[in-house]
């Protein structure tokens, strides 16, 4: 079954105990349902927030639609180390923004008995900011909100352009921007946000991975787009680090993807800097280096290419049987870090964030308590 850019979550089958609290009233989604939200010009703050002190914690954040294609390949389960390296303190250099479903959930129900777990091993952790709305007047500004934010606390911001036309094949997140000529636009538009300082691209999820639903020639237009995104931003700003669809270890081979990723400008240091992969998805770390490495050396690009993983929701792997929504028995995967340990790997990131429902554990998109919870502890 083809699943790509739509909503993902993870996890748990809800335990009696959590069940008797949310019978009890408390409440367990935040917001409306949506695929993702964006920051609004008039949540965000006029001056940052610091992201919290230092605190022991393992866990993905971000608000982000996407259910990436499971196959039915085997898939590695956790070492001894990873489940040990699963937590880990707050990135000191990875900005948190205020504004996410979780840190709503967190203000609106302090008395929850959720609410501890959820805060300590979610909400405190610095995520990824989605740009997922076509809003070409505002998207200037709301973008240099957040990096601005984050030049501020001296930390870098990751942020997610998620406006491609024909995004998720028309699936759960279709949506974006009405052509590639429009599109191009708001790239300037979202390149002009970006500012001076550090910033980390996750380019258009799913945009490559998933471009098989495309004709050969949409499928070239496509990609000569994303390979413009990319000189666009990094002549705005180049200290911007801006990354590749490579889907995941269990969706296409690492050749075909190089191949893909190549025509979308992903192996030229005028537009990349490497790739990105597991967003949304549950494969594991050792997995996903295994595998972004593949890619790379297929790319064969400059060695300066790396690579960023999304840990956030696969501290226990991919569920066997390729469930891709809210699958029970999910865990948060590895800290957010920009110090790896790991050649080619430049970053774990948060750009899931738990707790966000696909559509089965809650509405598609919106951040659901109980599953956040089963997740975290």
């Amino acid at each position: 079954m083809a699943v790509a850019a739509s909503v993902v979550v993870a996890v748990g089958a809800v335990t009696g105990t959590v069940s008797a609290l949310d019978d009890r009233g408390g409440s367990d989604e935040a917001g409306p349902p949506r695929v993702t939200r964006s920051p609004s010009l008039d949540s965000l703050p006029l001056l940052p927030s610091a992201s919290p002190p230092v605190t022991r914690s393992p866990s993905p954040t971000s608000a982000s639609p996407t259910r990436t294609r499971e196959k039915a390949t085997a898939t590695p389960s956790p070492t001894r180390a990873e489940r040990k390296q699963g937590t880990a303190l707050v990135s000191a250099r990875l900005y948190r923004h205020p504004d996410s479903q979780v840190l709503e959930w967190v203000r609106d129900n302090p008395a929850d008995p959720r609410h501890g777990v959820i805060e300590s091993r979610i909400a405190a952790q610095p995520a990824a900011v989605w740009f997922a709305d076509f809003t070409p007047d505002t998207i200037t500004a709301r973008v240099r909100a957040v990096t601005s934010g984050g030049s501020a606390l001296g930390r870098v911001p990751v942020v997610v352009p998620y406006a491609i036309p024909d995004r998720d094949c028309g699936g759960y997140s279709e949506g974006g921007a009405p052509g590639l000529d429009a599109y191009d636009a708001w790239i300037d538009r979202f390149a002009a946000g970006l500012g001076s300082g550090d910033v980390i691209v996750v380019l258009e999820p799913d945009s490559v991975a998933q471009a098989d639903c495309l004709s050969e020639r949409a499928r070239a237009d496509r990609f000569a787009s994303l390979a413009r995104a990319g000189r666009v931003m990094k002549a705005a700003n180049p200290r911007a680090r801006v990354y590749y669809d490579a889907g995941h270890s269990g969706w296409n081979a690492p050749a075909r993807q190089a191949e893909w990723l190549r025509q979308a400008g992903a192996a030229s240091t005028a537009s990349s800097d490497g790739v990105f992969s597991n967003v949304s998805n549950f494969r594991t770390t050792s997995a996903e280096i295994a595998y972004d490495r593949q890619v790379l050396d297929a790319l064969d690009g400059p060695a300066s290419l790396g690579a960023v993983i999304d840990t956030s929701r696969n501290g226990a792997g991919a569920p066997a049987d390729g469930e891709w929504c809210d699958p029970s028995g999910r865990k948060l995967g590895r800290a957010p870090t920009l110090a790896t340990g790991e050649s080619r790997i430049d970053a774990y990131l948060w750009v899931k964030l738990p707790g966000e429902s696909d559509g089965c554990k809650g509405r598609p998109g919106t951040f659901t308590a109980s599953y956040a919870y089963e997740l975290a502890r």
